[in-house]
């Protein structure tokens, strides 16, 4: 039995996307997809005294061009260090920044990256370690692509010897499940239902923000918050 999820890649996601990745034996970063904007490919919301704030990535876009997630360059370095002035700001009274921040700082202050691609990877895969899922993250471009938005996903369950493919909520309105089933592959819609909430800054509770804030909160303690990841 093997379960299989394939998403785009974003930047510092939200909690329910490592809950995802915690949920399967595989998951798969979707960069071969279309980049696009206004997105969360290069931006996500942080909670500051002042309400919810967006922190985003410039990135170079060519107009018109079918421009692939893995395609997309970050526009200069500048925001790296905005992006972690901001963090810091916002996060600094929290119970673990501390503790995080040493260990967060340097992807932000001493690396730079050419591609959003590499920044999202870099940053999940943190995440990931920081959490202790130990779940494969492989790419798209690591497996042969075919033609069709389902079969495409089909074809890459097959080549990964998915059993059962776990599909973000927003598919059910175009994954075509009978080609799945004639491939005797299992089709199952992740909930993202049920979170509880934990100690936050800053006001009224919000759960659509990045994973960053459930981390400078709970600090170790953040999996009793996640649905498939282990304390």
């Amino acid at each position: 039995m093997k379960k299989v999820a394939i998403l785009q890649s974003n930047y510092i996601p939200w909690k329910g996307y490592f809950d995802l990745i915690a949920a399967v034996d595989e998951f798969i970063l979707y960069d071969d997809m279309q980049y696009t904007r206004r997105d969360w490919r290069n931006r996500n919301k942080i909670k500051t005294p002042l309400g919810l704030q967006w922190l985003t990535v410039p990135v170079k876009v060519k107009g018109k061009y079918h421009q692939t997630i893995k395609e997309t360059e970050n526009d200069g370095s500048d925001w790296q260090e905005s992006h972690w002035k901001s963090l810091v700001a916002n996060y600094r009274r929290s119970a673990h920044f501390e503790e995080l921040s040493s260990a967060l700082s340097p992807f932000y202050l001493e690396r730079s990256y050419l591609h959003l691609s590499t920044l999202n990877r870099t940053l999940i895969d943190w995440v990931c370690g920081y959490l202790g899922i130990a779940t494969r993250i492989t790419t798209s471009s690591d497996y042969r692509l075919v033609d069709g938005k389902t079969e495409r996903l089909l074809d890459l369950c097959l080549q990964t010897g998915a059993t059962e493919y776990i599909s973000g909520p927003a598919a059910r309105g175009y994954l075509d499940e009978t080609l799945f089933a004639d491939a005797g592959i299992a089709v199952n819609f992740f909930d993202y239902g049920g979170y509880p909430s934990y100690p936050q800054l800053w006001g009224t509770f919000e759960h659509g923000v990045s994973i960053l804030d459930l981390l400078f909160n709970c600090g170790a303690d953040s999996p009793r918050y996640l649905h498939y990841v282990s304390p």
